[in-house]
């Protein structure tokens, strides 16, 4: 289920449920792309023999901030504003990390807008998000990112 609306129609969304996007499978190869695009190469996250060994997760775990970076393709298939000209990431009011993302692990994102806001050009965006693992008993990520969109 996902959302398509319009940069007037916005306003009338506040306090709905979006929608929740498909699932997305967090690869090793994924956690060591982001180690290295951020020079966290904490052996929690990139030695999976070693992480299966000694780390309390049993195995190697997605790094926190890739978990939120999924907000952007994961964000994708929960709202669609279709006279936009320009998206950007205006920053998050919260972030928590309560469960970890566990290697070959599959996650989902449920947003619901929480407000919005004028501003020149656009309109000023704040979401509440929830970021689930397939067969997880608590979200891996909750997050109240700020978008800023801009109309043509």
């Amino acid at each position: 289920m996902s959302t398509t609306t319009t940069m007037a129609e916005l306003p009338g969304l506040v306090g709905t449920e979006l929608g929740t996007s498909e699932w997305y499978e967090v690869t090793q190869e994924h956690v060591n792309l982001f180690a290295d695009a951020t020079g966290d190469h904490q052996w929690i996250h990139v030695d999976p023999e070693r992480a299966t060994r000694e780390s309390p997760f049993g195995g190697p775990i997605a790094h926190g901030y890739l978990t939120l970076s999924l907000l952007v393709p994961l964000f994708g298939g929960v709202l669609r504003v279709t006279d936009t000209v320009m998206g950007v990431n205006y920053g998050l009011n919260k972030v928590r990390f309560p469960s970890p993302v566990p290697v070959g692990s599959k996650v989902r994102l449920t947003a619901t807008l929480a407000g919005i806001e004028d501003i020149a050009g656009g309109k000023q965006l704040t979401f509440s998000c929830v970021i689930e693992r397939e067969g997880g008993d608590k979200p891996v990520c909750i997050a109240e990112p700020v978008y800023r969109y801009y109309g043509g």
